[in-house]
C-alpha cells in the first residue's frame, strides 16, 4: 500500500505529466495547424513567392508607332540602329574601357559621364547603352576591336528615323532617351534598352499613343540575379500608327519657298480645320537628336540669328499689319459704325492732337469706300473706321475669330498672342485707353500681336462664312478619328462676309495690292490681304530710305493671308516673313505657288488643270 506521501507524489507526478503532455500536444497542434496553413491554405501564395526567387520578369521595349501623311507617305519610322553596350561586370575599369573605346569612335566627355552614371544605377551584369546611331564604318571598328575591349558588346537595335529631316522638324519633333529626371520618376526605364520618349512636336503630344505597351520576358536567374535561361517571352504591343492631316508634297513646296528666310507658312482646310502644311523656317535635322547632339551642333543651332529651334508658326507673335483690316471692317459693319458706302478721303495722313498718323501711300488714296479701302489697303480709311467703331467692338470681333487664344494644336508650345483693349490696359499698365491706340489697332499695329496659326484660323473662319473650325494636325490614331470640339456659328451676317470677300478678291484679282500674285487658272482664283507690319517707329531718317539700306533687324515683317477658290473657298493660307518688307512683294508670291499646288492636289476637286490667262486689272502697290 502506498503511504500518504507516496500518494501525494503520485498525484503530483500525474498532474505534471498531464500538463506536460497537454502542452506538447498543444505545441504540436499549433505546428500542425501552421503547416496545414502554409502547405494547404496558402500553397498558391508561397509557390508564387518561391517561383519569384527563381524567375524574373524583364521588360521589352515596344516598337514605336509610325507616322504618315494624309496620303500614306511615311513621315517617321524605325530603322536599324548600330549601337554599343557595356557589361560592367566584364570589365575591371569601366571608365578606362570607355576611354579606350573613344579612340575608335566619337565619344565625348559628357557621354562618358552619362554612361558611368547609368552603370552606377544599374546592376553589374546588365548591359548599359554606350552609344548608338553609328554608321557601318564605326560599327565595324568596334566589332574588329571587341576582343580587346573588355565588357564592350556591339549590338543591333532599332532607332527612330525621320526621312524628311528639316522639312518636318517642328511638326513631328523628335524622340530621345530618358533623362535623369525621367529615370527618377520611373526607374524601370533603365530596363528598357533603346526606349525613347517624345521630346517635342507630335512625338511629344502623342507620346502615350505612339509608345505602345512594353513586352516581357520570363527568365530564370540564380541567387545573384544573373540570367540562366529564358522561360517565356511576350513581345511588346506596338504603338498606335498616326495619320496626320499634312500633305507632304505641299509641305515640301512650302519649305522650299521659305528657304533662306526666317518665317512661317500654314495651309488649312477651311471647313474641317485640317492643317495641310505648317512650316517654320529655317528648320533643323531632328535625326541627331534621337542619339547624341554634339556641343558644336547645339551651339550652332542656338547662335543662329534665324532661330531654327523656334517654331515660329505657333510661338512667333507679330503685329498682323493690314491682314487685320478685314476684322476691323466686320466689327464696323456689325456695330453699325460704318456701312459699305461711307467714304473717307485719304490725303496720306491723319492728325490726332499733336501726332500724325501716316498712310502707307504718300499723297494718299483719295476718296475710299470699304471695298476700295480693302482693295488698296488704305490706312487712313481704317484709322477712321476704327475710331468710329471703338476698341471694344474690335476686340470682341477679334476674339470671335479665335484671336488671343490657343486652340490645343497637337504641337506643344502654342502661344495665345495678344488682343488689347481697355480692360487689358487698365489691368496691365494701370492706364486709360487712348484714341491713338485705337488708330494703331485699326491697321493691325500697336499692342496687337498674333501668331501665324491665328492668322490662318482667322482667314479660314472668314472664308467659311463664320464657322469656328479648330485647327489640328492629327487625322487618326490606328484608323480612329480623333475627337474635336463642335463647330459653332460666329453669328456673322452673310452680307457683311460678302463685302469683305469681295474686297479681298479685289486685292488679288482686280488690280489691288497683290495683283501680281493672281492665280491664272480658272476655278483656282485666290482672294487675299497683304500686310506690312512695322516692328519699330519709323524715324525721319528711315522714312523713304531704300529697303536694302535698312538693317535687317529693323525691317518690316511681310505678311499675307488668302483663301481659294474665291467662288467656293476650300483652303486658307497665312504667310509671315520676318523682316521681309512688303507683304504683296514677298509673302503673296509664296502664297500663290503653295495655294496652286494645294488646289491641284485637292482630292475632292474635279477640275482640268489647264492654265487660263486672265486680263490684268491694274497695277500693284505695296501694303
Amino acid at each position: 500500500m502506498m503511504d500518504g506521501r507516496d500518494s501525494v507524489r503520485h498525484r503530483a507526478f500525474t498532474r505534471r505529466t498531464l500538463l506536460l503532455s497537454g502542452g506538447v500536444l498543444g505545441v504540436y497542434s499549433i505546428l500542425a495547424g501552421r503547416m496545414f496553413q502554409l502547405q494547404v491554405l496558402q500553397q498558391d501564395q508561397f509557390t508564387m513567392l518561391a517561383e519569384d526567387n527563381r524567375v524574373n520578369v524583364q521588360l521589352i521595349a515596344p516598337p514605336r508607332g509610325r507616322v504618315y501623311d494624309r496620303f500614306g507617305v511615311e513621315l517617321a519610322n524605325t530603322s536599324q540602329n548600330y549601337r554599343v553596350l557595356i557589361v560592367p561586370e566584364q570589365t575591371q575599369n569601366a571608365e578606362a574601357t570607355l576611354r579606350q573605346l573613344a579612340q575608335l569612335i566619337p565619344l565625348g566627355e559628357a557621354r562618358i559621364a552619362r554612361v558611368l552614371r547609368d552603370v552606377k544605377h544599374n546592376k553589374p551584369f546588365k548591359p548599359v547603352l554606350v552609344t548608338e546611331g553609328l554608321d557601318w564604318n564605326d560599327f565595324s571598328k568596334v566589332n574588329i576591336n571587341a576582343p580587346d575591349l573588355a565588357g564592350i558588346e556591339p549590338d543591333v537595335g532599332e532607332l527612330r528615323s525621320y526621312p524628311f529631316g528639316p522639312w518636318l522638324s517642328h511638326v513631328l519633333g523628335y524622340v530621345a532617351g530618358p533623362t535623369e529626371d525621367d529615370i527618377d520618376d520611373d526607374p524601370e526605364l533603365l530596363s528598357l534598352p533603346g526606349f525613347r520618349i517624345g521630346r517635342s512636336g507630335v512625338e511629344r503630344a502623342a507620346d502615350v499613343e505612339l509608345r505602345g505597351k512594353p513586352g516581357a520576358a520570363q527568365v530564370e536567374v540564380n541567387a545573384y540575379g544573373r540570367v540562366i535561361r529564358e522561360l517565356a517571352r511576350r513581345e511588346g504591343e506596338p504603338g498606335q500608327d498616326v495619320v496626320m492631316t499634312l500633305d507632304m508634297e505641299v509641305q515640301k513646296l512650302t519649305e522650299e519657298r521659305l528657304r533662306g528666310q526666317s518665317g512661317s507658312a500654314i495651309v488649312m482646310d477651311v471647313d474641317k480645320g485640317e492643317v495641310i502644311a505648317i512650316v517654320s523656317a529655317p528648320g533643323f535635322d531632328p535625326n541627331p537628336f534621337t542619339t547624341t547632339v554634339t556641343p558644336e551642333m547645339w551651339r550652332q543651332l542656338n547662335e543662329d540669328p534665324l532661330k531654327p529651334l523656334l517654331n515660329k508658326a505657333i510661338t512667333g507673335m507679330y503685329p498682323p499689319g493690314s491682314t487685320f483690316k478685314p476684322v476691323v471692317a466686320l466689327a464696323a459693319l456689325e456695330s453699325g459704325a460704318m456701312n459699305p458706302t461711307n467714304r473717307v478721303t485719304c490725303t496720306g495722313s491723319v492728325a490726332l492732337g499733336n501726332h500724325v498718323f501716316h498712310c502707307w501711300k504718300k499723297g494718299g488714296h483719295g476718296s475710299m469706300d470699304m471695298h476700295s479701302a480693302i482693295k488698296n489697303s488704305c490706312d487712313c480709311y481704317f484709322y477712321e473706321c476704327a475710331r468710329r467703331t471703338g476698341i471694344d467692338a474690335i476686340e470682341e470681333m477679334a476674339k470671335r475669330f479665335g484671336l488671343g487664344q490657343v486652340y490645343g494644336l497637337e504641337i506643344p508650345g502654342e502661344k495665345a498672342g495678344l488682343v488689347p483693349g481697355q480692360a487689358w490696359k487698365e489691368r496691365t499698365r494701370k492706364e486709360k485707353w487712348t484714341t491713338g491706340e485705337t488708330y494703331n489697332v485699326g491697321i493691325g499695329q500697336g499692342a496687337l500681336l498674333l501668331t501665324p496659326l491665328q492668322l490662318c484660323v482667322m482667314c479660314a473662319r472668314l472664308a467659311n462664312g463664320g464657322k469656328s473650325i479648330t485647327p489640328h494636325v492629327i487625322k487618326t490614331f490606328n484608323d480612329k478619328a480623333r475627337d474635336l470640339p463642335p463647330v459653332t456659328n460666329l453669328n456673322l451676317k452673310p452680307e457683311h462676309i460678302a463685302i469683305v470677300h469681295d474686297g479681298m478678291d479685289a486685292v488679288v484679282n482686280e488690280g489691288g495690292t497683290a495683283a501680281r500674285s493672281r492665280i491664272d487658272i480658272e476655278g483656282f482664283e485666290m482672294a487675299g490681304k497683304s500686310g506690312t507690319a512695322q516692328i519699330r517707329k519709323i524715324t525721319d531718317e528711315l522714312r523713304g530710305k531704300p529697303f536694302d539700306q535698312i538693317p535687317w533687324e529693323f525691317r518690316d515683317h511681310a505678311l499675307f493671308i488668302a483663301f481659294a477658290p474665291v467662288a467656293k473657298p476650300r483652303y486658307a493660307i497665312s504667310i509671315v516673313i520676318e523682316h521681309g518688307g512688303g507683304g504683296s512683294k514677298v509673302a503673296a508670291p509664296i502664297a500663290k505657288d503653295v495655294m496652286t499646288l494645294t488646289l491641284q492636289r485637292d482630292p475632292t476637286a474635279k477640275r482640268a488643270f489647264v492654265p487660263t490667262l486672265r486680263t490684268a486689272g491694274g497695277s500693284t502697290a505695296a501694303s
